[in-house]
């Protein structure tokens, strides 16, 4: 099928559906996680301990991902979908309850598994999410439903903010009743996608689990871009979200107001969302090596500014500049995995590759919380800018990230081929 013979993204009833319940899951998990440090603050009065908390909640995730893609390739993924959307609004609903009802109050422990449980349904849902992507996507479409997915995150960081704050104000738990609604809303559109999520189950199903996990490992490790830039994504990661962890327990901590806390978080949502708009136009004119070192110095030189001038609207302007590349590097990548790995194994791959976030899950927080309690704002920021540089040093030596063309060459060449 040609170009002109594919018809236009918006018209493909199932991934309007998909879109849909994705962009609801991902506003109201990010106006949720905008509540979660205030709570753990709130409940705790100490920085530390507010990241430990949000270390407990997000290692489920990283204990269940490799797991977890094996069975998004052996489960059907409409159910899986549906049902643990489910789940994790049950969790937060429980949250909700908790602080509402008379007697009754959010603790530390209950806010650390409602995280845990949540986490672990996300890491069987995004792979999920984007293997589903794959079955009701064309190849070549593909980069241009990246992109949109991009502009959907920014949406929900540039709402995590305002709303977050404004509903924290009325109430501390009404921000977990929309991160409840929002996988609610996820699972009934799920639930109404008439095309199949996956390939043939029976195959799949009769491949022992742990034979499908090493296939898919081995998959990964035998592509070489994926296999060197594994572990320095996982320290992007980390190091992009424990700065934010640092900045917002910064500003709580010194008892900036939720609405100004939310204007930061705000912030990070126009860069991203301008960003998701050069995204479209950036992806199929400039090689993924490029994307990848531009988004990093971008990130490298907004932290310095950020450790020269560690106030409020410091915080404010860096972190709009410091997003406008992010979009354009994160659709890129998804979509060159995408669009090269074999239909069978779109969960096993989008998982393991998934570790670079969910390790940083857990670890962010920590190293955020830790640093700033050492070396207070200043000094943090500092080492992160270091931190940055080192990265954008890192990837100029990544040969195989080099070597990959733009989106037209990549439906051409087989995955062993790709660099």
């Amino acid at each position: 099928m040609t170009q002109e013979e594919i018809p236009a993204l918006w018209k493909n009833r199932s991934y309007r559906l998909l879109l849909t319940g994705s962009t609801a899951e991902d506003v109201g998990a990010a106006i949720g996680a905008f509540a979660v440090p205030l709570v753990a603050y709130g409940i705790t009065g100490s920085v530390v301990q507010a990241g430990a908390i949000a270390f407990v909640g997000q290692l489920g995730a990283v204990l269940v991902t490799l797991p977890a893609g094996v069975v998004v390739d052996r489960v059907d993924r409409r159910r899986l979908i549906v049902g643990g959307g489910l789940v994790a609004a049950v969790v937060w609903l429980s949250v909700v309850v908790a602080g509402v009802v008379d007697g009754l109050s959010v603790t530390a422990p209950h806010l650390a598994a409602a995280l845990f449980v949540s986490s672990v349904v996300g890491a069987l849902m995004d792979p999920a999410g984007t293997a589903a992507l794959h079955s009701v996507v064309p190849a070549k479409q593909m980069g241009q439903a990246m992109s949109v997915a991009q502009g959907r995150d920014a949406a929900a960081t540039l709402l995590m903010g305002p709303v977050g704050g404004l509903l924290y104000g009325m109430s501390s738990v009404l921000p977990f009743l929309v991160s409840a609604v929002g996988r609610l809303v996820s699972a009934g559109t799920a639930a109404l996608v008439r095309q199949p999520l996956n390939g043939d189950l029976g195959a799949a199903a009769s491949e022992h689990p742990l034979t499908a996990l090493k296939e898919g490992l081995r998959y990964v490790v035998g592509v070489p871009l994926f296999r060197s830039v594994l572990g320095l994504f996982i320290v992007v990661n980390v190091v992009l979200n424990g700065m934010m962890i640092a900045i917002n327990l910064h500003l709580v901590s010194i008892g900036t107001v939720p609405a100004l806390i939310g204007l930061v978080n705000t912030a990070v949502g126009v860069g991203v969302l301008a960003g998701s708009v050069l995204a479209g136009r950036l992806i199929p004119r400039v090689r993924l090596g490029v994307l990848t070192v531009m988004a990093l110095g971008v990130g490298a030189a907004a932290t310095l500014v950020m450790a020269l001038f560690p106030t409020f609207w410091g915080f404010v302007g860096a972190l709009t500049g410091m997003m406008l590349f992010a979009p354009a590097l994160n659709a890129g990548l998804v979509s060159y995995v995408t669009a090269i790995t074999p239909a069978h194994l779109q969960g096993r791959t989008s998982a393991t590759l998934g570790l670079t976030s969910l390790v940083a899950g857990p670890t962010a927080p920590l190293a955020g919380s830790f640093l700033l309690d050492g070396l207070g704002i200043g000094g943090a920021l500092w080492l992160f800018s270091a931190a940055w540089a080192v990265l954008v040093v890192a990837m100029l030596l990544v040969r195989p990230l080099w070597r990959v063309g733009l989106p037209d060459t990549w439906v051409d060449i087989s995955p062993a081929r790709h660099a």
